[in-house]
């Protein structure tokens, strides 16, 4: 348990007990949020030095801290219990069984043959529990000819379209993956709406049923959304191809003011009206390629490229009291270094700082969705492997495996 806890209402998911049979950045990412919500996650684990969630390994930790608790472990593993069980071992397999049994939703992202091995798919487990809520995350749709195949985030970047995004924006032609878990996180954010959509539907109708939320398709279909753009017609009016021209621009970026970097986003036609008057250059309102919605999309290339020279004209400060004063929209740009003094981030409570019970201090992330009268919270710190086995299992009615004794 986290040290410094007071007592914290109960999320919107509270009564909620979810078996995590998931690892690395998808999964983790999705149980955390539930967990977030107020769901009970019980993190399975493989036993054994050196064992456990992968995601354990990566980076340095504090001696306090001992081995197996990475950064990025800690940064998808608050809000869950953790249980080592060695699935290869049918004892182990059936104590995990106990524990789905006790459970309202179990989610997993093991290859489909590998946890058929373990008897943790679907068809097993709903052997046993007849109304079971499984959310599975598979690489590739179970009706592809890609199903099966080993799927992580670099390459469902690649193959859904998204290492093709930056080539068109800055003329290199060399595909590349966004610096950032891209589609984990996305497909993991897709995963925590499944698990509570069948929630819903079970809670409607009693019937459990069988998710699967595959990479592939839920990347593409973030990915395209915008950028199917002229082909969203059969066929594609002439002159019509792929991306949204105004996020397709080398020029849709940070400008340089004259003291520091700056986001302004004039958007309406006032905000586009004010913003020339404001940045010394009133006669483009009467252009005719800039005067009208239609026609600065036309010419969203042209306007773009001006904009550095009209942002040069202020500083940040200047900039912002005048964007304020006529409500044009605009941001600083926050390295990461600075998000921990950003006033809104501050005055929400974003970043906090906890006392783990090992010794050492542990910063957390505010769960970004507020809800009026089920707020969603931190309540548990990330767990040492194994750290809840005996305590679960026998709050679950479960003998310990003699080998995990």
């Amino acid at each position: 348990m986290m040290t410094d806890a007071a007592p914290t209402p109960r999320g919107p998911l509270a009564g909620i007990r979810i078996l995590d049979l998931t690892a690395v950045i998808l999964g983790p990412y999705a149980t955390m949020l539930l967990g977030d919500m107020g769901a009970e996650i019980i993190k399975v684990e493989s036993p054994g030095e050196g064992g456990g969630d992968i995601m354990r390994w990566p980076g340095t930790w504090p001696e306090a801290a001992g081995p197996g608790m990475g950064p990025l472990y800690m940064m998808y593993n608050k809000n869950k219990k953790s249980v080592a069980l060695d699935l290869k071992r049918p004892e182990d397999q059936e104590a995990c069984i106990a524990l789905a049994q006790t459970c309202d939703v179990v989610c997993s992202n093991m290859r489909m043959d590998t946890a058929a091995r373990l008897t943790m798919d679907y068809d097993s487990l709903k052997a046993r529990i007849p109304n079971l809520i499984y959310v599975h995350a598979a690489g590739f749709g179970a009706d592809g000819p890609y199903a099966g195949r080993p799927a992580y985030d670099d390459l469902i970047q690649g193959i859904s379209g998204g290492a093709d995004i930056l080539p068109r924006v800055d003329g290199n032609p060399a595909p590349r993956y966004l610096p950032t878990l891209a589609a984990d996180k996305t497909v993991g954010l897709f995963m925590v709406q499944a698990v509570i959509a069948a929630l819903f539907h079970k809670q409607r109708t009693g019937e459990g049923q069988f998710v699967e939320v595959p990479m592939f398709e839920c990347y593409t279909h973030f990915v395209m959304h915008e950028n199917l753009y002229g082909h969203v017609y059969d066929p594609a009016p002439e002159g019509s191809g792929f991306g949204y021209g105004r996020i397709h621009n080398p020029d849709r970026r940070p400008y340089q003011s004259k003291d520091g970097w700056i986001g302004i986003l004039p958007y309406s036609d006032k905000n586009w009206s004010d913003f020339f008057a404001l940045a010394g250059r009133p006669e483009l309102n009467t252009d005719p390629k800039f005067s009208t919605y239609r026609a600065r999309m036309v010419n969203i290339k042209e306007l773009y490229s001006m904009m550095d020279g009209m942002v040069a004209t202020r500083t940040n400060d200047d900039w912002a009291k005048v964007l304020t004063e006529k409500a044009i929209p605009f941001a600083p740009i926050n390295r990461f270094d600075d998000l921990m003094n950003d006033p809104h981030l501050k005055a929400v409570g974003f970043f906090s700082k906890h006392a783990h019970p090992d010794g050492y201090t542990w910063v957390d992330m505010k769960h970004p969705v507020n809800y009026s009268a089920s707020p969603a919270s931190t309540r548990l710190a990330p767990p040492k492997l194994g750290q809840d086995t005996a305590d679960v299992l026998k709050d679950a009615g479960v003998s310990l495996p003699k080998a995990a004794e």
